[in-house]
């Protein structure tokens, strides 16, 4: 989704990470940039996440024929001259360049600037104080991936993968701790990857286990997608023992077809997946999964689609984010003979039917229990399952708040303010 616009802003597409990156653009902006530059920050997953872009610089080029333009992220970094051949744009900056402070510098000579991301051998650290109109605040802690799923871009957006020190972490966490932030998420292209270039290789876990304890006063701390095959015992076991580690991961599990996942080129198997996430249910009995599933993957047959719908209840997925294939150029699976869209979209639904009804299971099991709440604007709020809520009062953006949960509406649940959490 789009962010709101302002005179000069930046407006973000796809993951968590480009969230963070985005305000550190936006941090950057009033240093280097006059005050009509609109930069756009890509995302390069599907096809249709590009459409949406260049849609956006048209629409924003003829609404504001003045402004500064300037398009950047993964789509940008991966396809440098499909934006500077677009008569809207005047500056494509590739990812690392448009974390630079003077990036937005309206005299720039050259309009494409986009090195090869494949020679990033670190992570800058970019210290932020908050993130604009958010209740929880986004930290990197890697970037970059070094598999090579056949489906996937992103390696060539990302470049491979390296970690952000742990002590540059803890140090961000604790200036968003002290701007008045109770919930932090740890962010990144491939975060289970997290520390492999480091000295001493401290794993996720590792790193979890330090900052909780390094940051007493955060209250809450959630991850972003992780690969399932990565999830070390640090991990498992502080899942177990620290309550300030939410109850909520996502999966990156794709398909829940062992052919598929060899296609894929995933390293987990169907039975890899449901194991772990039986493991960590064992562990940690109130944890509430949510999946990446994509739909429709070439030679994806009737029988390994299924494998996919019964993977939600297999592994007891709740937080669906379901995806009809998109072939990338470039990519193995492109080359794979294609499913009609018509099939993908189909297949698409039905996963998408199927993880609403495990939405509705699990507010049903939750009806009349007492849960704590962060208010992310006026009477809507999050659980720590991440599970959406709608309030009976107005709370401050940011609040930490117990509530007693009283029913469902409209997809999300209803809730009675006890008090401050």
């Amino acid at each position: 989704m789009m962010s709101k616009r302002s005179q000069s802003d930046v407006i973000t597409f796809g993951c968590r990470l480009n969230a963070f990156e985005s305000q550190v653009m936006k941090d950057n902006l009033s240093v280097s940039a006059n005050e009509n530059t609109v930069v756009f920050n890509t995302c390069a997953v599907t096809a249709e996440a590009e459409r949406q872009a260049r849609q956006a610089i048209r629409k924003v080029r003829r609404e504001r024929p003045d402004a500064h333009i300037v398009v950047t992220g993964c789509a940008a970094q991966i396809k440098p001259e499909r934006y500077a051949s677009m008569d809207e744009v005047d500056l494509v900056l590739g990812n690392i360049e448009k974390l630079q402070p003077s990036a937005f510098a309206t005299q720039q000579k050259e309009k494409v600037q986009v090195d090869d991301i494949m020679l990033a051998t670190e992570t800058a650290s970019h210290l932020i104080t908050g993130l604009e109109n958010r209740a929880r605040a986004f930290v990197q802690i890697q970037n970059g991936c070094d598999h090579r799923c056949t489906f996937c871009v992103i390696p060539f957006g990302r470049g491979n993968s390296r970690s952000v020190p742990i002590g540059v972490i803890a140090q961000q966490i604790h200036k968003l701790v002290e701007a008045g932030y109770h919930e932090v998420v740890l962010t990144g292209v491939d975060i289970t990857s997290y520390g492999a270039d480091l000295p001493g290789k401290p794993g996720l876990g590792q790193l979890v286990r330090r900052l909780l304890r390094q940051v007493p006063d955060l209250s809450r701390l959630r991850l972003s997608s992780i690969d399932s095959f990565e999830v070390d015992d640090a991990l498992m076991r502080t899942l177990a023992e620290e309550q300030r580690l939410m109850p909520h991961l996502h999966l990156s599990l794709q398909s829940g077809s062992d052919m598929i996942l060899k296609r894929m080129k995933r390293r987990h198997t169907r039975l890899d997946a449901i194991r772990t996430c039986q493991m960590i249910k064992n562990l940690r009995p109130d944890i509430v999964f949510g999946a990446d599933l994509i739909a429709g993957f070439p030679t994806e047959t009737d029988e390994m689609f299924n494998d996919s719908l019964s993977l939600i209840n297999d592994c007891g997925l709740t937080w669906l984010h379901v995806f009809p294939y998109s072939a990338r150029p470039g990519t193995p699976a492109a080359r794979m003979p294609q499913h009609p869209k018509k099939l993908r979209q189909e297949r698409a639904a039905m996963l998408r039917k199927a993880g609403k009804k495990a939405e509705q299971t699990f507010f049903s099991s939750l009806l009349g229990k007492k849960a704590r709440v962060i208010v992310e604007q006026s009477k809507h709020g999050r659980t720590e399952q991440f599970a959406p809520i709608l309030l009976d009062q107005e709370a401050p953006e940011g609040a930490l708040l117990e509530v007693k949960i009283t029913g469902v509406y409209k997809n999300r649940l209803t809730a009675e303010v006890q008090g401050a959490a």
